[in-house]
Order: C-alpha cells, then structure tokens, then sequence
C-alpha cells in the first residue's frame, strides 16, 4: 500500500526554503511520478515561514497556478496573488474529507497546503486515499449512487444582506463569484455546469448534478470524488460523533452534543431546498441514512490523520487525494494553493511531469 503522505525531509545544512526550491529543480520527473501513486508529498523541514515563500515553492511545481477565482464553500482569505487561507471556518468546525471544488466541471488538479502555525491542540488536515474509498464501498451503495445519481443545492444571499445566524450559512453570492454583474455569473455557471436560480430578495441558489466516481486521466484509477457526504444536513453532527470518539475529550464530547442540537434544528427549522447546503438523489429524494454512513465509514477507515509542523509544505493530487479538518483551538495559520485546468477533469492530457 502507497504511503500517505509520502515525506521527504531537508537534509542538514540544506533546510531552507531555497533548498527545497533546488530540490524539486532537481527532482521533477520522480515528484510527478510519486505523486500518482502516493496521491500526496510532504516536503519537511524546510522553514517556510511566510505565504510569499508558499507561494514560491508552488510556482515552482507549477507556474499555471490558479488566481482569484474560488467557487468552493469555505471562507477564504486571499494572502498573496496565489496563497489564501485554507478556512476561515471556526476551530470548533470540522471541515469533512473532500477533494477540492468537486462539486465543479473543472475542479482543480492538484493543490499545495502549508502549514506556517500549527495550532496548540488539534487542526490536523488529515489526508484520505479516495481510490481505496471507492474500492471498498459496499458494490450495492456504489451501485445506487451512481444510478440514483447526486443533486446538490446551495443557497446564497446578496450584497448587502444581513449576517445570518445560520451557522451554516455561505458567503454573499457576489463574494462567491467576485461580481454582481448576473451575465458574468450565468458565463460562469455554465462553464461550470452550475445551474443558477435567482430568489425573491436578491438570493441565489445554484444546483448542480456531479458524477460521484471520477477516473483519473493519467492513471485511469477511479476515485470517488464528491461532496455528498460533506453537504448532508447530518453532516456535522456525523462527523463530531467521530471525532468524540478519536480525541475522547470532555471537549470532543461536549460539540458532539452541540452537533446533535443544531442538527436536529436544521432538519426542523427549514425546507431542505431552503438550506444553506443540501444534498438529494436527481430525483429530489434523500440519500438513505444507511448509504450516507456506510460512505463516512470508509472514508474515516482509511483516513490519516498526522499533526502540522511548523513549515510543512504538502503536494495533493486532487483527482484521487482528498483532505479535511479537524476541529483545534489556538492560533492556527495553514494556506492553500491550486492548480485548475481550462477543460473537464477526465478529458484532459497532461504532461506526465509537475510543470
């Protein structure tokens, strides 16, 4: 079995940012060739420190990093032209396995994560092998998911619009896409196949139907590759039973129970096409609780959860890695970068080499 992350570590007397920037100059061709079968690299001890020596690490994989444009969910800041902050969620939020944007026509390809603070207690970004995920689903549940198919619904309010005591509540839809200009959203949503639907009260709700097994265009692996399990409404309170019974705190326990609390609100309190997130079958029906769980189960098995240090610099394949958050206290600073394509993700040819 490939080793998540595969790591490699400065040697003495060469444990500076420039050292690695030489390294990968040097090593290029197996750097791109490791990262196929491993899905990520881990690149420690090499004193990165700020986001401008993330961001030069990056450009030196890959010089067509991405700029501005984010069409995720997540709260971000923007550091430099390519870095933001991975999450600006609460530390008390977990953030689920995901592979970045999947949700997307053209999700990125390979993302850079770095850790210039790690937090005093918890904030891990745990890695998952999402090819082992979707070999080892129940053959019956990959069965539905992919006849039944996945719809998901995500609702956003304007410019100008109260903050919202959701606790699950997105961005403004102008921050999402950057404009209010509705004829460059609509060129967006349909490079992205994004289906828009414009609400009473200046409110925006984007539907889209994603495929939830993806098959890599280098190796021709499958990959399940979807948000399903991370837009549900019981999402939350799934995901801090788990992390209950991983960290086996007071703490832990004590957000579990605030999980279970504003779960069953949500469930309660609003229309699931009214939701912040939600996810159905295409027919608008719900994904069986059983098939939802049995997804998180996999998922949590082959999980690897292994804490920041100060510095790390981690390569993700996108197409078959995926990455999460567990929840932490304390100052914490991890970026991101990420390299998008110009053509569907399955469709496209790459050179064989990180470039």
């Amino acid at each position: 079995m490939p080793t998540l992350p595969l790591t490699h570590h400065a040697l003495p007397g060469e444990s500076q940012p420039q050292d690695l920037l030489a390294f990968i100059a040097a090593h290029r061709l197996q750097l791109a060739q490791d990262l196929l079968v491993h899905g990520a690299i881990r690149f420690r001890g090499y004193a990165l420190a700020t986001p401008q020596a993330v961001e030069d690490v990056a450009l030196a994989l890959d010089p067509q990093l991405a700029a501005g444009e984010y069409l995720g969910t997540s709260p971000r800041n923007a550091l430099t032209r390519h870095v933001h902050s991975a999450s600006e969620l609460p530390g008390y939020y977990p953030i689920p396995q995901h592979c970045e944007m999947s949700f997307l026509a053209h999700p990125p390809t390979r993302l850079y994560l770095a850790c210039l603070q790690p937090s005093r207690w918890g904030g891990e970004t745990p890695l998952c092998d999402f090819r082992l995920v979707w070999r080892d689903l129940d053959p019956a549940v990959r069965e539905r998911l992919q006849r039944r198919g996945v719809r998901i619904v995500r609702n956003y309010v304007g410019p100008g619009s109260p903050r919202s005591l959701d606790p699950f509540a997105l961005k403004r839809w102008d921050a999402l896409f950057g404009t209010t200009d509705r004829d460059a959203i609509a060129q967006t949503c349909a490079r992205e196949a994004l289906v828009p639907e414009w609400l009473p009260g200046d409110r925006l709700r984007l539907t889209c139907t994603p495929p939830v097994v993806r098959v890599h265009p280098e190796t021709g692996e499958s990959a399940y590759f979807s948000h399903l399990q991370v837009f549900e409404v019981g999402t939350p309170e799934a995901e801090l039973r788990r992390i209950a019974q991983l960290r086996g705190t007071a703490h832990a326990r004590f957000w579990r129970h605030a999980g279970r609390l504003v779960t069953a609100l949500t469930r309660h309190s609003k229309h699931p096409e009214d939701r912040a997130m939600d996810v159905t079958h295409l027919d608008g029906n719900p994904i069986a609780q059983a098939d939802l769980e049995h997804v998180r189960n996999v998922i949590w098995h082959h999980q690897v959860v292994e804490p920041w240090q100060a510095g790390d610099f981690v390569l993700v394949d996108n197409r078959s890695t995926s990455h999460g958050r567990l929840p932490f206290s304390g100052p914490r600073q991890v970026v991101i970068a990420w390299h998008q394509l110009a053509v569907p993700l399955g469709h496209a040819t790459e050179l064989h080499e990180i470039t």
